[in-house]
């Protein structure tokens, strides 16, 4: 279905359209990026829309007063992690919360919406951006598109609204974007092979190890081993194709998305690895959590804390 009719359906339109006009094409993207989402659940469709609607009138009081809006900086920076909150550990505490009192409670078992920690953790770092008086006004339309633009929606990579409107609002020349769609569709193809041929069949060999155990098996040593490995391999290619994707799926529209995984197995250390796995998540952790807390600047206890926060809050 995304391969023979939305892609096809989507790109073409999105084409045809943008050479009649440029804001039509942004709203096209918009429809088909929620469509896309839609297509999972419904039902969480008023959660993206809602969260673009709702950021976007805060980011633009923001932009409007820079310097006079603390509070409602903060605030709508907490209401995206209360959201974010909420879907992520509602059902772990409901589940530590019996296993504490040996009850069981009658409550709806959340289902995590799909993407929900990247376009959650995108439009916090436009909030902080629009206090920090770096954001032009944003339309809505422009915000919606930054937002929702599916090939980055579910997976990432985390995206910087500096980095993506500029390419929207300048789309490439006729022959560079066909270029484009050649590359970006051969790159998309290296991907779909990593995740069906690699990271999916090594994911056959863990899991059915990891349920062997799970079930009161022992597995040999060797098998252990196949297990263990065979489950590196299936996260590495998994992202790694995820990653493949995205960017290829970002350039047969005509916009060229950062670079988000750098073969982080050939990493020479920790701190290497880190810059190589994820890495606009790195940068958003980076920019937005561990520079504004002091980073290393503060002393070496206070370097360790910020740290330590860095990464708890990222997990």
């Amino acid at each position: 279905e995304f391969l023979f009719i939305f892609l096809p359906v989507a790109l073409l339109g999105a084409f045809a359209i943008r050479r009649l006009d440029l804001r039509a094409s942004f709203g096209w993207l918009v429809a088909c990026s929620l469509f896309y989402y839609a297509y999972w659940a419904p039902q969480y469709v008023v959660l993206i829309v809602g969260s673009i609607v709702v950021n976007y009138l805060i980011s633009v009081r923001l932009a409007a007063r820079p310097g006079e809006a603390k509070r409602l900086g903060r605030a709508g920076i907490a209401l995206n992690l209360a959201v974010l909150g909420y879907f992520k550990y509602f059902n772990f505490f409901v589940d530590n919360l019996s296993w504490l009192t040996g009850e069981q409670y009658d409550v709806i078992r959340v289902v995590l919406p799909i993407g929900v920690s990247f376009f959650t953790f995108q439009q916090i770092a436009l909030l902080v951006d629009s206090h920090r008086g770096l954001v032009k006004r944003l339309t809505w339309l422009d915000h919606a598109l930054f937002v929702s633009f599916f090939p980055q929606l579910v997976a990432g990579p985390i995206v910087h609204h500096s980095e993506m409107m500029g390419q929207f609002h300048t789309p490439p020349p006729r022959l560079k974007f066909r270029r484009g769609v050649v590359i970006g569709a051969s790159l998309f193809s290296i991907g779909l092979f990593k995740k069906i041929w690699i990271a999916d069949w090594m994911a056959l060999n863990a899991s059915s190890l990891f349920t062997f155990a799970d079930q009161g098996g022992t597995p040999t040593s060797f098998d252990a081993w196949v297990g263990a490995l065979s489950y590196t391999l299936q996260i590495y290619f998994d992202f790694s194709a995820y990653s493949d994707m995205a960017i290829g799926l970002g350039l047969m529209f005509g916009i060229r998305l950062p670079l988000n995984f750098n073969s982080p197995y050939q990493s020479i250390s920790i701190i290497d690895f880190w810059r190589r796995w994820h890495m606009t998540l790195s940068r958003f952790l980076r920019d937005y959590l561990y520079i504004p807390l002091g980073g290393n600047r503060r002393g070496r206890l206070r370097r360790y804390v910020n740290l330590f926060a860095t990464m708890l809050l990222g997990g």
